[in-house]
């Protein structure tokens, strides 16, 4: 019972890493608010919670709408007393088969809204409550893509990217305070925003691939990324702050990435 008598706040609940955190944190003695954009995924997974004897309530609400943040906020605060760890993991990833030269402005908007803003509010909002009660956990979700490139297209690894230095500036701003922000940089997890890339591996019935240029050579399951969230939302990683750590069966240590030729009459720098 890690997180005994806490009360957690996990965005992107309804699938994958989201839910895995949610049903963990729960099973680790956490009260759960459960928030996706989906209503009925993020209701089942709150009903998953309570139905093994957990505590939690569904919301859904966009990330983005600072509005909304707020009200997540303050819900947890009512429902159950308090607020020691907020989890920013919602997250897009746009289109993955999108060149540089196809991807437009409303692309990176939609992206960086999600994936940065997101995340900002998050941070911004269980700030205030966490600096008064002069201790909390706030973890955001990264990616690999965000350390160097070849881990994804162009809008979601320069959201990811910003998303590891507001951390590092975040958690500088807050000195003093008590309140931890980290992230987590996840590499090629299993997830309903990965599917088009495992479908189409199972398709080719190449899934054995999957994940072969890191050294475990295997790709990770949304549970792997929920234990080391439910490391930094507990009492266990009080010394750890500002880190983004890399949880990607070790693909960052080198990264390949594989050369795209530029569209003719494009000059390659």
């Amino acid at each position: 019972m890690r997180l005994h008598n806490k009360t957690a706040v996990i965005t992107g609940a309804g699938s994958g890493i989201g839910r895995a955190s949610a049903l963990l944190f729960a099973r680790e003695g956490a009260a759960v608010v459960a928030v996706d954009i989906a209503q009925t995924a993020v209701d089942d997974t709150a009903a998953q919670i309570r139905a093994a004897g957990g505590r939690a309530v569904a919301m859904a609400a966009d990330v983005a709408d600072e509005a909304a943040v707020e009200t997540i906020i303050a819900r947890a605060i009512t429902e159950f007393g308090g607020l020691d760890a907020v989890f920013a993991n919602a997250g897009v990833s746009g289109d993955l088969r999108q060149s540089l030269f196809e991807q437009s402005v409303d692309d990176w908007e939609k992206i960086l809204r999600v994936n940065l803003i997101g995340p900002f509010l998050a941070i911004k909002h269980a700030a205030k409550f966490m600096v008064q009660q002069r201790r909390g956990s706030i973890i955001c979700t990264a990616s690999v893509a965000g350390i160097r490139s070849g881990a994804g297209p162009h809008p979601y690894s320069a959201s990811k990217a910003g998303v590891i230095n507001l951390v590092q500036t975040a958690a500088n701003s807050l000195a003093g305070s008590g309140v931890r922000v980290n992230a987590i940089c996840p590499g090629l997890i299993e997830t309903g925003m990965t599917k088009p890339i495992f479908d189409g591996a199972r398709a080719r019935h190449s899934e054995g691939k999957l994940g072969q240029l890191n050294p475990l050579q295997r790709y990770g399951l949304p549970e792997e990324i929920a234990n080391m969230a439910l490391f930094l939302a507990s009492d266990e990683a009080s010394y750890v702050n500002a880190q983004a750590i890399a949880v990607d069966g070790g693909l960052s240590s080198s990264h390949p990435v594989s050369s795209v030729k530029a569209p003719a009459g494009v000059a390659r720098s």
